[in-house]
């Protein structure tokens, strides 16, 4: 097979294996949370403009809605995480045409997803509504959002999915236009479809989907062009089974890492209604600004993830662990900053999607209670990402499972069975901090392996 260096000259490639190590995660990170910031907006402004009607069923059925949306993502990440890491570690070695064709099946394995997803979520809608712990107050406005979100299932996994191909060569700001562009057509078209319209919560899934549509086509527009290291090509649509085995052997224990956390916030969800469906709007409310700081630590694992896994493929284990350190001390002092606004800030920033009282007073103390996750999650997300990195995904996984499944829904059932409703706030907090010793411990074990 011809081998050679995709670009060696071209800065993307400078960046991956030569500059500095906080500067090249600042230079990868930073764009990417900004345009992550830009891609929570979607559910944000969804959750704004429905604020605005003053209407707390409908706010709650946009949070009862929202796994729906990750589960899609989850999904996507799948093809994105384990393409990319096979990408960025196939650039490392030279190897172009292999990474040519990994972009090519995922581009299309992204496609078929989607087909797949829209299908059964369609023929499966009412179980999922009543699964989704929809009560009467908010099954008909949960149906009318989701059933929206799953018909537009391409576009949605498309944006997602594409941003991450774009990263995973190094072209980060390509990556964000696409979701700025999305972004801003959805906060266009929110207030003239759920206002001037009168659609209501249909009509801000309706300006999501579109929102969606405009991103991917935007990133799809750079491949096109010839904007990029890497082109598709109709040459490599049919698929190797080495191909596949490594973009499922990495990306499966991605997308079941979503699809745990799915799960887990359809649990706490449906504890939270036993409290009321009102205390149910506002966990949303606190979880999605939350998210925004979540996002700081996802993007600079996500930027990280290329700088690793080409350093890998090139066999320079002296700068993927200076790049580590690196991002693990940048992630770290981001997060407490952010934990600070959100400590001083909690109510102004939840007063943001609701003038009720109970609403607010509810959020602001679950805020200042989950944000207590965040000088941990950094830590936990680096670590397994370099995992993904390496393709070692099997530790990656092993970090999900524990998190997920063994040790955060139990922690919640627990908690809010002995302490109500204050236990339940404070599960994730005690999970992270257990999965911070954890997930270091693992990852110093198998380095020095």
């Amino acid at each position: 097979m011809e081998k050679k260096q995709a670009g060696s000259k071209d800065s993307r490639i400078y960046t991956l294996s030569q500059e500095k190590p906080a500067r090249a995660v600042v230079k990868m990170g930073v764009p990417l949370i900004a345009g992550m910031f830009i891609m929570v907006l979607y559910n944000l402004v969804d959750t704004y403009f429905i604020g605005l009607m003053r209407d707390d069923y409908q706010l709650a059925a946009v949070n009862l809605a929202y796994p729906v949306m990750m589960i899609s993502i989850a999904i996507s990440n799948m093809v994105g995480t384990g393409a990319s890491s096979l990408i960025a570690r196939s650039m490392g070695a030279g190897d172009r045409e292999k990474a040519e064709h990994t972009l090519t099946v995922a581009f299309g394995l992204t496609v078929l997803n989607s087909l797949l997803v829209a299908a059964a979520g369609l023929l499966f809608l009412s179980a999922l509504i009543r699964g989704l712990g929809a009560q009467e107050n908010t099954s008909l406005y949960t149906r009318q959002y989701v059933q929206v979100i799953l018909a537009g299932s391409l576009f949605t996994m498309g944006n997602y999915t594409f941003g991450q191909l774009l990263r995973s060569e190094g072209s980060v700001k390509y990556s964000i236009c696409g979701m700025i562009v999305g972004t801003l057509v959805n906060i266009v078209l929110d207030p003239l479809f759920i206002f001037a319209l009168g659609m209501e919560i249909r009509g801000a899934a309706i300006a999501t989907i579109l929102g969606n549509a405009a991103g991917m086509l935007v990133s799809l527009m750079f491949y096109l062009r010839g904007k990029t290291l890497l082109r598709p090509s109709q040459r490599y649509l049919l698929p190797t089974g080495e191909i596949l085995r490594e973009i499922f052997w990495v990306g499966v224990p991605a997308s079941l890492e979503t699809l745990l956390t799915s799960a887990a916030y359809i649990v706490n969800n449906k504890l939270a209604v036993g409290y009321g469906e009102l205390t149910v709007a506002a966990m949303g409310a606190a979880q999605k600004i939350l998210s925004l700081g979540n996002y700081i630590y996802q993007g600079f694992a996500a930027g990280t993830q290329p700088i690793m896994g080409y350093n890998y493929g090139a066999g320079n284990r002296e700068r993927m662990l200076a790049v580590l350190k690196a991002g693990v001390l940048v992630t770290s002092g981001t997060e407490l900053c952010v934990m600070a606004v959100y400590g001083i800030f909690a109510p102004q920033l939840i007063g943001l999607f609701t003038d009720s009282a109970a609403v607010i007073a509810t959020g602001s103390r679950v805020l200042r209670t989950v944000m207590c996750i965040l000088p941990f999650v950094g830590a936990v997300s680096m670590s397994r990402m370099s995992f993904q990195a390496m393709g070692k995904p099997q530790y990656a996984f092993g970090i999900t499972l524990v998190r997920q499944l063994f040790l955060y829904v139990p922690l919640l059932l627990l908690l809010n069975h002995v302490f109500g409703f204050n236990g339940m706030i404070w599960a994730q907090p005690v999970t992270e901090a257990i999965m911070m010793a954890a997930s270091v411990t693992l990852l110093t074990k198998v380095i020095r392996k």
